[in-house]
This record gives C-alpha cells, structure tokens and sequence, in this order.
C-alpha cells in the first residue's frame, strides 16, 4: 500500500535536497495568497465603478504593452545579473503597488484611473521577475528532479489560487476592497523578507549586458527549435480563446448566483491541485508533448461546457476540469523547458515564455470582455472554447516534433542533462554535442547553490 501511494504521492525530493527550493516554495506560497486577493478585488472593483464588461476586460489591454517589453527586457537581465537580486527588487515593487491599490480603495470615492496604472505597473514587474523565477528553477535543482519541482511549484500556485480568491471573494462581499488589498500588502511583506534570505544566483561568467541583440539571439534559438516553439505556440492560442476569468462577475449575475464568484476564480485550481497531489506518475512520463497537447485541449473543452450549462454547481464543476487540463498542459511546457535549454540562454528564453503564458491571458480578456459586450457573457465562452481546441488542433498537426518529443531520446534534453551529470563531477560527458556548454560554464550553475 505505502509503495502504491508513494506513486502517486508528489515526489518530495525537490524539498530535501534544496534550501532555495523550500524559500521559494514557501515565498511564492504566500504571495499567490496576497495576489490571488487583489485579482479578485480589482476587477470586481472595476465592475462596480463602470458596470461594463469591456471596461474590466481592457485591464488586458492595458497590460500588454508594458508585459511584452518588460517580459523580453527581464528575459535578457536575469542572464546578466544576480537573478535572486530580480526577484527580491520586484516583489518589493509589487508590495507598494499593492499599497496604492489600498490607498486609493480608502477614499471616500475611489478613483478608476489608478486601478489600471496599477494593473499596469504590475504587469511590468511581473515581466522583470517571471524570467528570473523561472530560470533559476533548474540552478536550485537537481536535473532529474525537474519534473517533481514543477508539480511542486504547481501545487504552490494552486493552494494560493484556491485560498486567495475564496477568501477574498467573501471578504469583498461582506468587509469590502481595502481589507482585501491590505491583506496583499501583508502577504508581500512577508514575502519580501524570505527573499532576503536567498543565496546569490550570479550570472553566467561569460553572461553579456542585457541588449536587443542578447534577446534576439533568444528568440533565434527559440525559433530554431520546433519543441519549444509548440510549447508556446498552443498555450498563446489556449489562452487567447478560452481565458474568460475577468467577466467571471458578469456570469455570476446571469446564473443569479453573486455568492459563486470567489468559487468561480478557485474552481479552476481546485482542479489544478487534484492533478498535482495525485502528480507521482508525472516523474515517469516521457512524451511530456503529448501532455501539453491533450491538456490545452481539454482546457478548451471544459471552458466551452461552462459555457452552455446554466446549472451553477456543474459550471464550477466544468471550470474544476478547465484546471486540470491546464495544469496537464504546465506540468508539460515546464518539464520540456527545462530539460532541454541552456543556462546561458535561460534568462532569456524565460522572457519569451512569459509572453507565451502571460500575453494570451492578457489577449484573452480584452477577447472575453469584448465578446461578451457583443453577443453576451455565455457565448464569450463556449465559442472560445470550441476556438481553443481547433487552434491546438492545428497546431499540434503543423509541429509534429512537440506531439513525439521524448524526454529520453531529445538531442537537446540529452546535451542538457549531459551537461548537468559533467557540472555534479559525474560520468555523462561523452554525451555534450557540439556547441553544448561545456563543464566550465555548467559550474556556474551547480545543482544547489552554495549555503543550500
């Protein structure tokens, strides 16, 4: 029975052989929970003051620009600088955007403008920081326990997603906006102070100046691989058709249910963290491909469903089962990223997986708030889940590499893990194609940093 359940049982492994996996773990837990609050807060905050589906669903446009330029930018800084010196700067300017957003939900009569700086500014700082978070991820651990540290980052996310906004939704509802804000600030407070109890992630040794052409040669190395880029290609396409989160208020109101829409925001991680608690058998997957394929799918199909029922309890069954399909869909493009790029190129191939992962949800809103202006909340979902799974559709058919990669037999995975058993002083050298980094630049990035 104990060998049966540590099957399925998430593999704790990350937890044990790493200091800087446990702070991060433990940091990003706490500020999922301030931020998850404030994603309630300031759309429904927004929906008050306008009462406009297309008012709440330009947060998205409003956040693009400074996602793409800023998300491409801290792809090429987290390759030449102190990458946990990224991480601490910016949590802590998420923690005074947090306070405007308290400030100004404390007026007599709060003001609109400012809540769309401030969804633009975190937009910004989410750009610089994502590509350092995520880079440093493969320094902190060990190559072989990749796969468990995404599911264990996952189930991260997920415990904040489903605490977060059931709680924020009930104390909006009964106490209002600012304790809801205030409670962020609190979260990225403490958050701030574990990021100072990092060990330093310095740079590469032969690591150049953040420069357009530094992030260029990322995208040619993105481009160039057919894997990676079906990575991106299918989450951008899944986000954009089926990410209908910012007019969860105006379906609670069709299905006369306002009491839902904390539930709403947490259905889908529920969802999520069935996946990752039962997620032992992910350690043993090979097509991690397939996984992103059939997950996005599946993610399109149950946001559809959601869409057609009018029953409250069966949608956030259906949003439970849009969770799961996207966590499948993560477990995947994680695991894929980070067996197979480079630590050189990190940084800034993390750059442009925040735009895979971040522009579509941003798109995607601006895409529900205007269908739903136009034909109504329920068709805003169901065409563009039916959109979700022809667009992966489509895509899995033109990048025929993404739906047969193995983890076992991928040049690039194997010239990575080759490099990873070289910089541990193991055998697994002969394996390092040419142009593969060699052990002196694999050394600046051993499997625990010092102090770990």
């Amino acid at each position: 029975m104990t060998s049966k359940l540590s099957a399925v049982l998430p593999d704790l492994s990350p937890w044990r052989s790493s200091r800087d996996f446990r702070l991060l773990w433990a940091q990003g837990l706490i500020t999922y929970f301030g931020s998850f609050m404030a994603l309630v807060a300031l759309p429904l905050q927004i929906k008050e003051l306008t009462g406009s589906p297309l008012a709440v669903g330009a947060m998205g446009a409003v956040e693009l620009v400074p996602l793409v330029i800023f998300g491409l930018y801290g792809g090429a800084l987290a390759d030449a600088v102190d990458r946990g010196r990224v991480i601490l700067l910016t949590e802590a300017g998420l923690g005074l955007l947090a306070v405007v957003l308290l400030v100004n939900a404390m007026l007599p009569e709060p003001m609109l403008w400012p809540l769309y700086v401030v969804a633009a500014g975190v937009a910004a700082l989410a750009g610089l920081q994502r590509p350092a978070l995520d880079s440093l991820l493969a320094r902190i651990v060990p190559h072989d326990q990749l796969a468990a540290a995404a599911a264990l980052n996952a189930l991260r996310w997920q415990i904040g997603a489903i605490a977060g906004p059931a709680v924020a939704g009930l104390v909006v509802a009964y106490a209002g906006n600012a304790p809801a804000y205030a409670t962020t600030v609190i979260c990225f407070i403490a958050s701030v102070l574990m990021c100072l109890r990092l060990s330093p992630a310095p740079p590469a040794e032969n690591a150049d100046k953040p420069s357009l052409r530094g992030i260029a040669e990322g995208a040619r190395y993105a481009w160039s691989r057919p894997v990676l880029l079906g990575t991106y290609a299918v989450d951008l396409a899944a986000m954009f058709f089926a990410f209908p989160n910012t007019i969860f208020p105006f379906l609670a109101d069709e299905l006369d249910a306002d009491w839902s829409l904390g539930l709403m925001y947490a259905a889908g991680s529920v969802g999520s963290v069935l996946v990752s608690l039962t997620s032992g058998w992910v350690s043993r997957v090979r097509r991690h491909g397939l996984l992103v394929v059939c997950g996005a799918a599946g993610w399109g199909l149950a946001i559809a469903a959601a869409g057609w029922l009018s029953d409250v309890w069966l949608v956030l069954v259906c949003l439970g089962l849009a969770g799961a399909g996207d966590m499948l869909s993560g477990l995947g493009r994680s695991t894929i990223w980070n067996q197979t790029v480079p630590d050189e190129l990190r940084g800034r191939l993390a750059g442009i997986e925040v735009l895979s992962y971040s522009v579509g949800p941003q798109l995607g809103q601006v895409r529900a708030g205007a269908m739903a202006g136009w034909t109504g909340t329920r068709p805003a979902f169901w065409t563009g889940g039916l959109a979700c799974v022809v667009s992966v559709g489509l895509l899995a058919t033109a990048l025929p590499k993404l739906l047969t990669y193995d983890a076992q037999t991928d040049e690039d995975a194997r010239r990575r893990r080759a490099a990873h058993t070289a910089a541990a002083g193991g055998p697994g050298t002969a394996d390092t194609a040419p142009g593969e980094p060699g052990p002196a630049v694999a050394r600046t990035a051993p499997d625990v940093p010092p102090g770990a």
